[in-house]
């Protein structure tokens, strides 16, 4: 299994490194990484790992690829030329995700000091390093986003590009929007001791009600994801108390400083804000106030959904992490970036590349004089 060991702890007398597992995805010179959320685990970005390689299948360990995912592939690769990240490598796009400290198949660190949104983006440097990765386009939801942003503040210059998915600003803004429904949610939440219990708090969390009670054909897709949940939890535990507590406690003492963000702003590379309208966990208007603190560099992309707007919408998700991208490939300028409308499709970023080619085609041609 693919481990990195990105850091040492002290237990007791002796000392202990921190083991982030990972896994990677597809081929090519185009770099993503994901981060991700609060209690969430690697596979839990397997829409938006389908969107951008054509398979959820981990390359790490080159696992052989059904004819149809080899089409996907193809498909995906098709999308993604080399934007100049990796060297000789070819087209296409090689994406990895991983499980954060404190879960899933990481270590588990006993002390809440031994996480901190910073503590845990030098976690994911590390990895950078591990994995070759001079550069990549970082993509992060949630506690993720906030991870995400301070990476991108402590090494501006290994990043192509900056997607935050419901992302907040951390500290009180952590807080959810307090109602009869939240506190009922928080109460059942904190009551939950079985994977049955957690399902159905987390389904009512993350999702939008239209959503989950939406007809597939004899069920409703309540009834689908519960399953799911269910199975998922049962497999792989419950997160420890020890993990939760310290991930909690990096979220709740996470702040951007007016520096940090002056560093992201001013980095040259692109940034996209991406968030759920009917996120009540991590409230639109805080991506909002980030957004427009992080301008010129910085798009807000706001879709129908809730906290998991990457399961709800994968597709238009998946063409905005797209979009970004492409608009880092095609060196569009942050002004530009920043004007355009919010888009979910592409193809303004399309129709942008197609004005640049038409311009490199009328451009004059400069003559050298021809000598006598």
């Amino acid at each position: 299994m693919p481990y990195c060991e990105v850091d040492r702890y002290q237990n007791g007398d002796k000392w202990e490194g921190v083991r982030l597992f990972y896994r990677r995805y597809g081929r090519g010179a185009t770099k993503v990484l994901l981060v991700v959320g609060l209690a969430g685990t690697h596979d839990s970005w397997g829409l938006q790992i389908k969107g951008l390689t054509g398979s959820v299948e981990p390359t790490d360990e080159d696992a052989p690829r059904t004819d149809e995912e080899a089409g996907d592939a193809a498909a995906a690769v098709s999308t993604a030329d080399d934007d100049g990240d990796g060297e000789g490598e070819g087209a296409g796009i090689e994406v990895c995700s991983f499980d954060n400290r404190g879960v899933g198949r990481s270590s588990i660190l006993p002390h809440k000091s031994d996480y901190s949104t910073a503590i845990m983006a030098r976690d994911a440097l590390a990895l950078m390093d591990h994995l070759g990765w001079k550069k990549a386009h970082v993509f992060g939801h949630s506690m993720g986003a906030m991870i995400s942003c301070k990476l991108a503040a402590i090494a501006p210059h290994r990043l192509c590009s900056l997607g935050l998915l419901n992302v907040t600003g951390g500290g009180l803004e952590c807080l959810p929007k307090v109602d009869g429904q939240m506190l009922s949610l928080a109460f059942r939440f904190l009551r939950a001791k079985t994977p049955e219990e957690r399902a159905h708090v987390d389904l009512e969390t993350h999702y939008t009600k239209e959503y989950l009670d939406e007809k597939l054909e004899s069920c409703t897709r309540r009834a689908i994801l519960y399953k799911e949940y269910v199975r998922n939890i049962s497999s792989s535990g419950m997160q420890s108390s020890c993990g939760f507590e310290g991930q909690i406690n990096a979220c709740w003492t996470h702040k951007m400083t007016t520096k940090e963000l002056d560093t992201i702003r001013g980095a040259g590379f692109l940034v996209s804000v991406i968030h759920g309208r009917s996120d009540i966990i991590a409230q639109i208007c805080h991506a909002k106030r980030l957004a427009e603190r992080l301008l010129p560099a910085a798009r807000m992309v706001d879709l129908q959904g809730a906290h998991l707007v990457s399961h709800e919408r994968p597709d238009e998700v998946n063409n905005a992490m797209m979009d970004l991208i492409k608009a880092t490939k095609y060196a569009m300028k942050p002004h530009e970036w920043s004007s355009q409308p919010e888009i979910t499709s592409g193809l303004i970023v399309m129709g942008f590349e197609h004005m640049r080619n038409i311009v490199r085609v009328m451009k004059p041609v400069r003559v050298a004089a021809i000598e006598s």
